[in-house]
């Protein structure tokens, strides 16, 4: 049962009002949904943006965030819960525990990291929860081409790119993510077929 979703996103103000619009959207959307968010603390950018959506509509807020980034201004102040790590690693550890799923908003280098750990352990049947990239605007249409072309220049088995979905419309996204079948195999599964699993 899906009850609290990590969403991944970048923490940049600079961006465009299209990603924090519909970081917002997302947010609310959860909220209505009774969905728990679980992210990365931030008041800014779309982790921000996600964050106020849900507050918008009276929801569950789990921020987790390692000490250093407990400064004036960087964390968002409406959390339900905020969790203190370490560091980065430790954080990155607890999203993924204390979630359900994940959707992968529009981000930077961080963000990146976080979809290809994510990836990368359900690749190797570490866990078997949804993954869903929201596609705002495009974004990530490079990010796919690349790895369509890291499966066709055989670097990676194509089974990895059925383990996450991509989604313009929110609505789309949350029913795929709240009817998933669990028991789809993960890429382990197809390892007696072809050796090729990064």
């Amino acid at each position: 049962m899906i009850k609290n979703i990590c969403v991944y996103g970048a923490s940049s103000n600079a961006i465009d009002n299209v990603y924090i619009d519909s970081a917002v959207s997302l947010g609310e959307r959860l909220a209505e949904k009774g969905i728990g968010l679980i992210f990365g603390g931030g008041a800014s950018g779309v982790m921000g943006a996600t964050a106020r959506g849900v507050h918008n509509k009276n929801g569950k807020i789990v921020g987790i965030a390692p000490r250093f980034f407990n400064a004036d201004g960087v964390l968002f102040e409406n959390c339900t819960e905020l969790v203190y790590t370490n560091d980065m690693r430790s954080r990155k550890q607890l999203l993924e525990e204390m979630s359900d799923a994940f959707i992968i908003a529009a981000g930077g280098v961080g963000t990146f990291d976080e979809f290809f750990e994510i990836l990368t352990l359900k690749q190797l049947g570490r866990h078997n929860k949804p993954m869903a990239i929201y596609n705002v605007n495009g974004y990530y249409d490079s990010l796919l081409d690349m790895l369509n072309k890291t499966v066709k220049e055989r670097f990676m088995n194509s089974a990895t790119i059925e383990l996450f979905k991509v989604f313009t419309d929110i609505d789309e996204m949350l029913s795929y993510i709240l009817t998933y079948d669990e028991d789809i195999k993960p890429i382990t599964h197809y390892k007696s077929v072809n050796n090729n699993l990064v």
